[in-house]
C-alpha cells in the first residue's frame, strides 16, 4: 500500500504537461478569476451542507434477541434456553421534535425484528429508542427518543422539484463508518421495483451508498432532506454506482400517520390493475374490482383504463397504487378513464385500505375473479399459430369464476355466443349491463366446454 501511494505521488509530482517546458514555472490560477470564485462557492456549498446535515443524521443500532433450547439442558430433561443477540446497523434522520420527544425516520428493514434499539448522534451521545410505527409497503419506520437538550432537526425539502443531473449528497453510516458524506447526482427519477413490495418511485443516484447507509439522508445542495436512502443494485452486496432513495414527499404523510395512529393509512379504490401493453394508451388497466368498494359502488368496470387522478397522470398500475394510497380518506377524488375507446369521468369517495389479511378474506367479492392474457394459440388448442386467444393465467379462490369451475390454462372462446379473441372482446362481453348470467365456452386440453357463470349468485 505504501509503495502504491509513493508511486502515485511520484507520478503527480513529476508529470510535466506538454505545453510546459522543463524548468518552466507553471502558471498559477488567478485568485480573483471567475473560475476560482465559482470553485470557492462550490466548496463552500458542500461544507455548508456538511455542517447542516451531519448533526441530524443518526446511527441506528438494533439487537434481536434469539432464544433457543439449550442442548445440554435437553439431555438432562431441563427446559433451559440459551440467548443469542443478533446486532444490526443502519442510519436514520431526525425529522421532528415535540417537546422532549425526538422523532427519527429510518427504513423498516433497518428495524427488522429488533428487541432493542438505540440511536447515536454525530457527537457520540447515545439514546435508547422505541418504535412509533412501521410500514412494510413504503419500507419506512419512525423511532422516538427523549432529550431535554437542544437537538437539531432536518429541513424537509420538496422531492418533486428534483431533476436528473441535480447534485445530491448522501449522509449515513456505511459499514459502521459514522457521519460519512458522499456526493453525486440524480441519475434518474421514478424508478420502480426494489426489495419486497415497496411501492415508492425511487430516486436513483450515483452518490456512494453501502450497507449501513439504509435509512440515512439524501439531501440537495441546500442541505434539505429530499430522500431516505434505502437500497442498492449490486451483484456483490456493495456499491456499484446504483443507489436508490425514497422521495421525502412519499414519507411526509407517513410521518404524520405514524405519530397520530402508529400505522400508515392508505387510501383505497378497490381495483386490481396492471400496466398497459407497449403501444397502448398509458394508464392502469382494471382487470378485477371489488364489488363492495369505492370503485364498485361508483361504477368502474373491468377493462377501464385509468389515465388520471385529480389531474395527475397515471402511467402505470404502480402509479395508480401510489397515488390512491396517498389520497385523503373520505375525500372525493376525480378519476378519468378510457372505456371502449371513449373518455369517461368518475368521482370516487376514497375509503381506508384494509390490511392484507382482511383483503385476502374479501377475495370472494372480486369480479370477475381471474386474470387473463392474450397470446398466440397454444399448440395444444389445435388452432393455427396465426390465431390469438384469451386464456386464463390465474383464478382467485372463493371467487365466482372459481366456484363456477374455471381453471388456469382455460382458453375463452365465446361469451354468450360472441367470439372472444382480444381483451376488448372479453371485457365488453362481461360488462353487458343487463347480463346476470353468462354462458362461456372454453377450450380445456383440446376439449370444448360450456360453463355457466352467475354474476350475482345467491350465497
Amino acid at each position: 500500500m505504501r509503495r502504491f501511494f509513493s508511486l502515485l505521488i511520484l507520478v503527480t509530482l513529476y508529470f510535466v504537461p506538454p505545453s510546459v517546458s522543463a524548468g518552466a514555472v507553471a502558471e498559477q490560477p488567478d485568485p480573483d478569476s471567475e473560475g476560482t470564485a465559482i470553485l470557492r462557492r462550490f466548496q463552500s456549498s458542500f461544507r455548508a451542507v456538511a455542517r447542516k446535515v451531519i448533526p441530524v443524521v443518526v446511527e441506528v443500532n438494533v439487537e434481536e434477541i434469539i432464544r433457543q433450547p439449550d442442548p445440554e439442558g435437553l439431555k438432562e430433561g431441563s427446559p433451559d434456553e440459551r440467548e443469542f443477540r443478533r446486532p444490526g446497523l443502519g442510519s436514520g434522520v431526525i425529522v421532528r421534535r415535540d417537546g422532549e420527544k425526538v422523532y427519527v425516520l429510518t427504513n423498516n428493514h433497518v428495524i427488522g425484528d429488533a428487541d432493542e434499539i438505540s440511536v447515536s448522534l454525530y457527537n457520540g451521545r447515545k439514546f435508547e429508542a422505541a418504535t412509533v410505527g412501521r410500514d412494510e409497503r413504503k419500507d419506512l419506520a419512525l423511532l422516538v427518543f427523549t432529550s431535554e437538550d437542544a437537538i437539531p432537526v432536518a429541513e424537509l425539502g420538496n422531492s418533486d422539484e428534483l431533476k436528473v443531473g441535480d447534485w445530491v449528497i448522501a449522509v449515513g453510516n456505511p459499514l459502521g463508518l459514522e457521519s460519512t458524506m458522499t456526493a453525486g447526482i440524480v441519475s434518474a427519477l421514478n424508478r420502480r421495483g426494489g426489495p419486497g413490495n415497496n411501492i415508492s418511485d425511487f430516486i436513483q443516484t450515483d452518490a456512494a451508498i453501502n450497507p449501513g447507509n439504509s435509512g440515512g439522508a439524501l439531501v440537495n445542495i441546500h442541505g434539505q432532506l429530499i430522500g431516505i436512502n434505502t437500497w442498492i443494485a449490486s451483484t456483490t452486496g456493495n456499491y456499484m454506482g446504483f443507489g436508490f432513495a425514497i422521495p421525502i414527499n412519499n414519507a411526509k404523510k407517513a410521518i404524520n400517520d405514524f405519530i397520530e395512529t402508529g400505522i400508515v393509512i392508505y387510501g383505497w379504490l378497490g381495483v386490481m390493475a396492471r400496466d398497459q401493453q407497449p403501444g397502448d394508451p398509458k394508464g392502469a388497466l382494471v382487470m378485477n374490482l371489488y364489488r363492495d368498494s369505492p370503485a364498485g359502488r361508483t361504477g368502474f368496470l373491468p377493462g377501464d383504463i385509468i389515465t388520471r387522478v385529480n389531474n395527475g397522470r397515471v402511467k402505470s398500475a404502480d402509479d395508480l397504487i401510489q397515488i390512491v394510497g396517498d389520497l385523503e380518506i373520505d375525500s372525493l377524488a376525480h378519476f378519468e378513464a378510457i372505456r371502449n375507446g371513449e373518455k369517461i369521468s368518475l368521482p370516487v369517495k376514497i375509503s381506508v385500505r384494509e390490511d392484507e389479511q382482511k383483503l385476502i378474506a374479501r377475495t370472494g367479492d372480486l369480479w370477475p375473479g381471474m386474470l387473463v392474457e392474450v397470446g398466440e394459440s397454444p399448440a395444444k388448442s389445435g388452432k393455427g399459430s396465426e390465431d390469438t386467444v384469451v386464456w386464463i393465467v390465474q383464478v382467485f379462490r372463493s371467487t365466482r369464476v372459481y366456484r363456477a369451475g374455471f381453471k388456469r390454462g382455460d382458453i375463452i372462446l365465446e361469451i354468450d355466443g360472441r367470439q372472444v379473441k382480444s381483451l376488448p372482446d372479453y371485457f365488453q362481453a362481461l360488462n353487458k349491463s343487463d347480463a346476470g348470467l353468462f354462458k362461456i365456452k372454453i377450450l380445456r386440453q383440446k376439449e370444448e366446454l360450456i360453463i355457466t357463470l352467475i354474476k350475482d349468485p345467491e350465497d
